[in-house]
């Protein structure tokens, strides 16, 4: 009951600050909500009973007002060591019970017997799985930021298609050189009652979706497991309906997370399923899409257009073709940036690290067999 009541206390407080951020003016910010579903597969990290003196946790990410914050009145109990990088934690190997991601090595793994948590900033943990000293310690718990971009993800989505669809491109240069041409973009189409496929309907695939759905779009969508569609989706359906779905498909949304399973998954067998005209959207990770596979679409004119924020290779070199072709949007990896990431991203890394000095099941927490 004392741990209900203290999650209780908690969600008002989060509460409170939305309505105190709703009420602000000039503050955009309306929403910070951390992600339905959050709370499957919680666990405990560690047992803060077992643990001689504070527990000691590593970051670069959480400021110096934020750590005073959470360690006031309980330095006996939690020690956050910010402004951190991959080299300095090194010296506090040793002590460690956790740590950002993003500061992990092969070298600190080695030297830190204590590690209980890591949280990952990002939804995507490929790069931390696939770590020799995290995959041999399977006790280590992982925890992701599952669901705190999508907001601003889904609206990169939209903006992106969008200046394909209306032709801004053609009238942007036509602003340039101060032209009231009104044909510069002769062909222009719209969203609505068209059909998306949302490839993996998670925190962001269902904030793209939901988007979809205010656009008038029929709206597929696939997730691992079957489960009740919500209202925004007409169609909710398990992986092995994806080439149905695709024959079905004018939009394609790429959400889902890269594993063994995904790598590759949409190749030329695939592309060529979707509608004559249709787009490919990749804002999940760059070789989930067969790049020559894309290209070849895009040339013979199946494709009307692509637009990514990641890329295989990524960073793209300079030269490669993808660069200027003109069906191609790219932007390079930065859908999820904006102030409201931030803001979603600092409540759910709070709640964590109160979770984590409380002894309570963490938010997040990743499979490490399925990879996200």
């Amino acid at each position: 009951m004392q741990i209900q009541a203290r999650h209780a206390g908690r969600a008002l407080a989060v509460l409170a600050l939305l309505l105190g951020s709703c009420a602000s003016p000039g503050d955009p910010i309306e929403a910070l909500t951390i992600a339905p579903g959050a709370e499957r597969g919680s666990t405990v990290a560690v047992d803060p009973a077992f643990v001689n003196g504070p527990l000691v946790y590593l970051t670069s990410a959480i400021d110096d007002d934020e750590i005073a914050e959470l360690t006031a009145g309980r330095e006996d109990r939690i020690e956050i060591i910010g402004e951190q990088t991959r080299e300095s934690v090194l010296r506090y190997a040793g002590r460690a019970h956790g740590i950002d991601a993003h500061l992990l090595s092969e070298e600190f793994l080695a030297a830190a017997p204590n590690l209980a948590w890591v949280q990952s900033y990002s939804a995507g943990v490929e790069r931390y799985i696939e770590l020799d000293g995290l995959t041999s310690r399977p006790e280590v718990v992982l925890t992701n930021a599952k669901g705190v971009h999508g907001p601003v993800i889904a609206e990169h989505v939209f903006a992106m298609l969008l200046a394909q669809l209306r032709g801004l491109y053609a009238y942007a240069e036509a602003q340039v050189r101060e032209n009231w041409d009104r044909d510069a973009a002769p062909e222009t189409a719209s969203l609505a009652g068209r059909t998306m496929l949302v490839a993996g309907m998670g925190g962001i695939g269902s904030q793209v979706a939901q988007r979809a759905h205010a656009f008038d779009m029929r709206v597929l969508a696939t997730v691992r497991t079957e489960r009740p569609a919500p209202d925004y989706v007409d169609v909710l359906a398990t992986g092995d309906r994806l080439d149905e779905l695709l024959a079905q498909t004018d939009v394609l949304v790429i959400c889902l997370p890269l594993t063994d399973e995904t790598r590759g998954m949409f190749d030329a067998r695939r592309l060529n399923l979707l509608r004559p005209g249709a787009f490919v959207v990749n804002i999940a990770r760059g070789p989930i899409l067969d790049t020559d596979a894309l290209l070849a679409a895009l040339d013979s004119g199946h494709l009307a257009g692509a637009c990514l924020d990641v890329t295989d290779p990524e960073p793209l070199p300079p030269g490669h073709e993808l660069w200027w072709h003109e069906g191609v949007t790219i932007t390079p990896h930065v859908a999820g940036r904006a102030e409201l990431t931030v803001e979603r991203r600092d409540v759910l890394v709070r709640e964590n690290m109160e979770r984590f000095i409380a002894g309570e099941p963490l938010l997040n927490v990743v499979d490490r067999e399925l990879g996200y």
